[in-house]
């Protein structure tokens, strides 16, 4: 295991997970916004639609309007909401995992679907991958079992030749029993088997150890994408990097944080992730008011 502690790893997401509550709470009490609170002690801002289904309050305009013209993009969210049972009844259907204020799947759309931002070609370029390329969500992979069978699993976006899994609020990466996990057919070329972090459960970063199975079958990159202030989530991911014996394939593999990519958005998009995320790009990390952006 890493150094950090298991009540250090679950305090970094606690606090950020508090921080975008309280900073979507305020945006609430200030902007007309449709939105409600979960039941319990954390109160976690859902999002409705809005203005008769052509916005909402959870999405950056631009990059909704965009979601909405795309019937792949659109697809996504669908997604289902798995804490359904703290949410007050949804007057005109279900709530979806991509209403919460702290969805890491909603941030990345609000990003990645920013028109500006692709036409510019400034993702494209940040993120290696050819200028005409459109990002995917909710995409299928798999990695080969010794079965002979393909075990597919799903990850957050496919940008070009990059597979991503997005990270937020999330405490960590998962963990799964050893022969859950070596019954992959490349698991032992792939990592130094004997140095993977390891708990009483099993192996740990289980998603992140199928991530990069599947990029190794598909001959892809991997990108993990997670706040700065998750340190946690940066050394569980360097942990397993470090056991992947593959030269060429470790080059492959990177991470980015969401502060590093509002380098390079639009401005009024930077403002907007700043007064409901608190993310802000590096050295520019003002004392901007939730009050100070309305939809």
């Amino acid at each position: 295991m890493t150094a950090m502690s298991s009540r250090n790893l679950s305090g970094y997401a606690r606090a950020l997970r508090r921080e975008i509550i309280q900073r979507n709470q305020r945006l609430v009490e200030k902007g007309s916004l449709a939105a409600v609170s979960s039941y319990g002690k954390e109160e976690v801002v859902v999002y409705r639609l809005a203005q008769e289904g052509v916005a909402h309050d959870n999405f950056f305009p631009a990059s909704y309007a965009a979601i909405l013209k795309s019937p792949d993009w659109r697809k996504r969210l669908n997604k289902a909401h798995s804490g359904r049972r703290n949410l007050p009844k949804h007057e005109t259907g279900k709530w979806q995992e991509l209403d919460s204020c702290t969805s890491s799947d909603a941030l990345l759309m609000n990003i990645f679907c920013a028109p500006e931002a692709l036409a510019e070609g400034n993702l494209q370029r940040l993120m290696s991958v050819d200028l005409d390329a459109r990002p995917s969500f909710g995409v299928r992979v798999a990695a080969p079992l010794k079965t002979g069978h393909r075990d597919r699993t799903e990850v957050d976006m496919r940008f070009g030749d990059l597979l991503v899994e997005a990270k937020l609020t999330e405490s960590d990466f998962q963990s799964c029993p050893v022969p859950l996990v070596e019954r992959y057919r490349d698991f032992e070329e792939v990592f130094d088997t004997g140095k993977l972090p390891r708990s009483t459960e099993g192996y740990v970063s289980y998603q992140l150890l199928r991530n990069v199975l599947a990029a190794h079958a598909a001959n892809a990159r991997f990108c993990v994408l997670a706040d700065a202030r998750r340190p946690d989530l940066r050394e569980q991911w360097f942990a397993v990097m470090r056991c992947i014996q593959n030269y060429e394939l470790r080059l492959r593999c990177q991470m980015l944080t969401w502060q590093e990519i509002a380098m390079d958005l639009p401005v009024d998009l930077r403002r907007w992730l700043g007064a409901k995320y608190g993310i802000f790009a590096p050295g520019t990390e003002p004392q901007l008011d939730a009050s100070e952006w309305y939809w």
